[in-house]
């Protein structure tokens, strides 16, 4: 939680001078050296074995979606307030919740409901003018 609070507006202060698709291509190298360097790190190089084609591909698509979603939020913070692109972005829990019910067969429960809704109504509250 403290990680990702703190993304946010580092990145932000880090895109005063450049554009959001520079600024993200920055970050994401440094991720990219840091996940390889936890791997070896952590020996989980071992782990490629058991990958099957399937698994590939929906990390593959996966990959895409976060490219995606990366792109569209570094435009948005570096042209918008990031509190309320953070939000925004944030709001994100209710596609997944939606879709692991879905997809996935994860439970649907009333405090998933509640929740949800809690969310929305807390969306609404703090984006209206």
């Amino acid at each position: 939680m403290i990680f990702a609070g703190l993304t946010s507006v580092i990145a932000k202060a880090g895109l005063k001078n450049v554009s959001g698709d520079t600024g993200l291509a920055v970050r994401t190298s440094f991720v990219f050296v840091l996940i390889w360097l936890n791997i070896f790190v952590f020996n989980h190089i071992k782990d490629f074995s058991n990958l099957t084609k399937k698994d590939i591909l929906l990390l593959g698509c996966s990959g895409i979606t976060t490219t995606l979603s990366w792109i569209f939020y570094y435009k948005a913070i570096k042209i918008g307030n990031v509190s309320e692109v953070a939000l925004i972005d944030k709001a994100s829990i209710l596609i997944t919740l939606t879709l692991s019910i879905l997809f996935l067969n994860e439970q649907f429960t009333w405090k998933i409901a509640v929740g949800g809704l809690l969310i929305i109504i807390g969306l609404m509250v703090l984006t209206i003018k």
